[in-house]
Order: structure tokens, then C-alpha cells, then sequence
């Protein structure tokens, strides 16, 4: 089933969340650690995330720097079929433009067709860390807007080669992120409700945005994007706050704002246990008050662990 079709006949408000592929070398049984504990609150999807390749330098003895392209999380297409396959659950790839040309992309929307996978969350994909500037590959998509148009010209039984015989269309439910902090790469978030707008009109259903701390900032995100003439169901992502280094690293990583008031009780805890504790409190109070407001879903970003989630899920679902 589709995500959409998940939320029109929902009555209350839905539990999600986000799975990393396990790193390589590391093997399936990981994911499903995971995933365990959480389907107690029967989840009607789950999303699976893609990590492009990256750049790696290794120093030898003789200080010479080595260049390699790794991908450190491979397998998302896999994963999500084995999710599918033991937990008779829908799921949720996400497809990025980052080290994928169009022709790379059209495969693996063939492969997602073939196993019956109906969802995917088109997503551009981080810059580089080395260069710190977003690259596409040779013949791929700058933006997710261009994602989300090929996906959508699929569904017409539009392949790049319009020759081919037999062309079969798909039939794919798209979502796509929001930012209610706006992107980083954006000068304001007007602007960013603008770029949003363009690949809902491309065809986008439904909107899941980067993780908040403060419920204000996606209230008022709904709000503009609903001025602005955004009608599809808007999903807030929520991430526990876990460790010391988090009240740098995240805003550092993902462009947002940690509360004040959050900041400061983090600064006094002494050890990691103890922001789990105070994160757990802090996304249940968050979660609570989304539930109050009648949100369609509540999405996880569980990040490799998720006994925390489960604590929160425990208190609010």
C-alpha cells in the first residue's frame, strides 16, 4: 500500500521511523535488532535511507595520502526487500541524485517495480564532505525536483529510451523532504517553500521534514507551506538528542537549532546515559503535542539504535 493511502485511513496519528543500512561488513541480523522492538506499534512503513560514495584518504608510512571511493552503507534496495519479506510491511527506499546518473536512476526504480515496492522518498543527497559543495554525477539530477519528475514520467511510461518495446509504467508514491528550518543551501525559507512547491506540482504526495526540536518552527512551517498553497500531508521527523556531542554535531550536520532550554540541561548532564534520558523526555513532550494537533504520522530518525524510540513510543502510541 502506499504511504498516502496509509494516512487516508488512519484514525489517529501513525508511528514511523527510518532505518540506516548497517555498515559494510556488518550483516542484516543488525537491522533487525532494530526493527524488533518497534512493531508493537505496528508501523505501517518503514523507511530505508541510501549513502552515496565517499571520498576516503588513507596517509601510508611514507605520508603520502591515498585517495579511495568507498561506499560505507551499501545494500538499501536489499534491505528494503528482506523488510518487506519478513515483516509483511510496506517500505520505503529513499532514491538520491547524488552518484546517480539518469540511467543509474531508471534501474533501480526497475528493480524497486519489480519487487513491488510502490514508495520511495526522492531526496538530492548530501555534498560531499571533502568538497563540501554538491556534485552531480555525468548526466545525473542537480536537484530533487529532476528526481522527482523521471520518477513521475515512469509512471507515464516515459523511459529515457523512447524506443523500447513493451514500455511498462509504474506506478510509484513520491515524498520528498522539508525543511522547516529551511535548507541550508537556501537564502531564506520563503525561498525554500518555493523549491518545495515546484515538486509537489511535479507530482510529490506527501512531505517529510528534517528533524525539530522546537514544535513552533513546523507548526509554522506548515502554515507557510499551506499559504502557499501546499495542501499534501506534511510529516514531522523527530530525533531524540543522545549524547554530549550531539548539541554540537547536530546543528553542525543537519542546519537546525537546539532550544535553549534543551542546550542547557544537556550542558549539565555529566555522562551520555543522561542525555538519553533527558532526549527521551524532551521528543515525548514533542511527540505529545503533534498528537494534540492531529499530525498524520510521527516519523523516527533512529539512527543505527532504537531502544530510545521505543521508550518514546511506549509513552505516546
Amino acid at each position: 500500500m502506499k504511504v498516502v493511502d496509509h494516512l487516508k485511513n488512519a484514525n489517529q496519528t501513525l508511528f514511523s521511523f527510518e532505518l540506516l543500512p548497517p555498515l559494510k561488513g556488518d550483516n542484516i541480523a543488525s537491522i533487525y535488532q532494530i526493527i524488533n522492538p518497534l512493531m508493537e506499534f505496528k508501523p505501517p512503513y518503514i523507511n530505508v535511507t541510501y549513502h552515496q560514495e565517499e571520498v576516503v584518504y588513507k596517509k601510508h608510512s611514507s605520508g603520502l595520502l591515498e585517495k579511495k571511493i568507498v561506499r560505507k552503507r551499501p545494500g538499501t534496495v536489499a534491505i528494503s526487500a528482506a523488510i518487506m519479506n519478513r515483516y509483511k510491511i510496506d517500505v520505503v527506499p529513499h532514491i538520491i541524485c547524488g552518484g546517480f546518473s539518469r540511467e543509474d536512476t531508471e534501474n533501480a526504480l526497475i528493480d524497486l517495480n519489480f519487487l513491488g515496492i510502490e514508495n520511495i522518498l526522492a531526496i538530492r543527497g548530501d555534498a560531499d564532505k571533502a568538497s563540501r559543495r554538491f556534485a552531480p554525477e555525468v548526466d545525473g539530477h542537480v536537484h530533487a525536483l529532476e528526481l522527482v519528475k523521471q520518477i513521475i514520467n515512469l509512471n507515464k511510461g516515459n523511459y529515457i529510451d523512447s524506443e523500447l518495446e513493451n514500455k511498462t509504467a509504474t506506478a510509484f508514491s513520491v515524498g520528498v523532504a522539508g525543511y522547516p528550518e529551511k535548507h541550508n543551501e537556501s537564502p531564506n525559507l520563503q525561498s525554500d517553500i518555493m523549491f518545495l512547491k515546484q515538486k509537489i506540482e511535479a507530482g510529490a504526495e506527501y512531505i517529510v521534514t528534517q528533524m525539530f526540536f522546537d514544535n513552533d518552527k513546523y507548526f509554522n512551517f506548515v502554515k507557510i507551506c499551506r499559504d502557499n498553497g501546499i495542501t499534501v500531508p506534511i510529516i514531522p521527523g523527530i530525533k531524540p538528542i543522545s549524547t554530549i556531542s550531539q548539541l554540537s554535531a547536530l546543528p553542525q550536520t543537519f542546519h537546525i537549532d537546539i532550544p535553549e532550554i534543551l542546550a542547557r540541561e544537556v550542558a549539565k548532564c555529566k555522562k551520555n546515559e543522561e542525555v538519553r534520558n533527558l532526549g527521551i523526555e524532551w521528543a515525548i513532550e514533542q511527540s505529545k503535542s503533534l498528537i494534540i494537533n492531529e499530525v498524520p504520522v510521527i516519523h523516527f530518525y533512529t539512527m543505527g539504535k532504537s531502544d530510545n524510540v521505543e521508550k518514546i513510543a511506549k509513552a505516546v502510541f
